[in-house]
């Protein structure tokens, strides 16, 4: 691995190209003597000479960028041919200092003096000039992962009392290979699939051998493109995502910086997207969360009433390794992700459930993930983990209800977790954990789509 002063200086955008017979989308980029192809498939379709595909196609190049970007960490991002505007560039910068905070914190990097360059787009240029874009109201677009929060969007869309009829998901997945911990839960929604292949270039899966910088990158800002390029085809009115409230609060904190894991998922990100595809495609295409004033603990409590979910989720990481001989078909069961979907869902499952979901080996059973708790719970030394999970104050509200509970009082870790927590002099009372069960904190859900409790009355 380069050290961090041998950073490459640029980052060349090389341009993309469509396919329309394939339907496929060709993004090409350069840094380091090397030259990066990745692809899009969506398929055939008549609107590819739409200007607003076309303006679609151009967000998910500049997005998709990041992935190879990692590589060098190079100090100037060089837009090539490609026009934009001012606030584009602005909107750039901050995607990639922020969206690889983690990335940058893990290599020792300082991103700061990142420069985004480029020739600037004429007035009248589709980067200035938003194409017509009319869809269809009522059909949401979902980009959907499989666990707990994009199955209870699903369900409040497509059951509740929005009730988009119209509705699909959107799924990007590998070529010629799908995630059973995807498709399963999927195919109970009965709701159609749009689909997306997405194929990496190989070098950057040899970043060992190749000397190259590697790490996490704000892949959700990349599916979140995508959806918007195969929602444009489908002329939907909205791309629905599924990312809660405590999606925007920080890892942690590095020399008086934010690092925040879920950073793509965070609102920062969704209000400065949602004015990025404003800006190109006008604004009869909402991008917005649907859980945005929700907390994980809510989210829980919903899912826990859709029973017919529960045999199929799974949001574990090792269900979705790269690698399909390496990937899970069940539960880890000692993850730190796996650690706190236990937590989340314990106060509103039954424990047998919960034992039966995790296959005999749940994880508030084992006294010897004390540790991985603690860490969720900030009992420990050790920062939040760089994983999608909760922050402090719904992992220890859903500790607190989930003590309170008859068949758990008697599960020893769950009493060494809250004797803990009293000693921190931190216990969470009946009534924090209430407050995190009522919308809260500001979100861009519009009126079409937004459930009864966030309307705001007439007058």
């Amino acid at each position: 691995m380069p050290p961090p002063d041998q950073r490459a200086e640029r980052f060349q955008y090389d341009g993309f190209t469509i396919d329309p017979i394939r339907g496929e989308i060709c993004c090409r980029y350069s840094t380091g003597g090397q030259s990066f192809t990745e692809r899009f498939e969506f398929g055939p379709d008549s609107r590819w000479d739409d200007p607003a595909t076309q303006a679609a196609a151009r967000m998910l190049f500049l997005l998709a960028g990041v992935s190879y970007y990692k590589t060098t960490a190079a100090r100037v991002i060089d837009l090539g041919s490609t026009t934009s505007t001012p606030d584009e560039r602005a909107f750039l910068t901050r995607y990639y200092v922020h969206g690889l905070g983690e990335f940058a914190y893990r290599n020792n990097i300082e991103l700061s003096d990142l420069v985004v360059e480029g020739p600037d787009a004429p007035t009248g240029a589709p980067a200035t000039s938003p194409p017509r874009y009319d869809p269809t109201p009522g059909r949401p677009l979902i980009p959907f992962g499989g666990g707990i929060d994009s199955i209870v969007t699903v369900a409040a869309l497509c059951v509740g009392p929005v009730k988009a009829a119209d509705a699909a998901l959107c799924i990007v997945h590998p070529p010629r290979d799908r995630f059973a911990a995807i498709e399963d839960a999927a195919a109970v929604t009965g709701v159609p699939v749009v689909r997306v292949t997405r194929r990496l270039d190989p070098l950057v899966r040899r970043s060992e051998e190749l000397g190259f910088l590697n790490g996490h990158v704000p892949i959700t800002a990349v599916i979140s493109a995508a959806a918007v390029v195969a929602a444009v085809l489908d002329r939907r009115d909205a791309v629905v995502l599924s990312n809660e409230s405590s999606a925007s609060v920080p890892t942690l904190l590095h020399a008086g910086q934010a690092i925040n894991h879920q950073w793509s998922k965070g609102i920062e990100f969704e209000q400065s997207f949602a004015h990025f595809v404003a800006a190109s495609l006008g604004p009869r295409l909402s991008v917005f969360s649907y859980l945005r004033p929700r907390s994980e603990l809510w989210v829980a409590q919903q899912f826990a009433q859709l029973g017919e979910f529960h045999e199929v989720f799974r949001s574990c990481n090792r269900s979705f390794h790269q690698d399909p001989t390496q990937r899970l078909h069940h539960w880890c069961g000692t993850c730190d992700k796996c650690c706190f979907i236990d937590l989340i869902l314990a106060p509103f499952l039954p424990a047998a459930s919960l034992r039966g979901l995790f296959d005999g080996h749940e994880p508030l059973e084992q006294p010897e993930l004390e540790g991985r708790f603690a860490t969720l719970l900030g009992l420990a030394a050790d920062d939040k983990p760089f994983e999608c999970v909760g922050d402090l104050d719904e992992c220890r509200a859903a500790l607190a209800l989930a003590a309170a509970r008859p068949d758990r009082q008697r599960t020893p870790l769950v009493r060494t977790l809250v004797e803990r927590v009293t000693e921190a002099g931190d216990a969470s009372s009946a009534a924090q954990a209430a407050s995190l069960l009522v919308p809260a904190g500001p979100h861009y859900i519009p009126d079409r789509y937004a459930p009864p409790d966030l309307l705001v009355p007439a007058h």
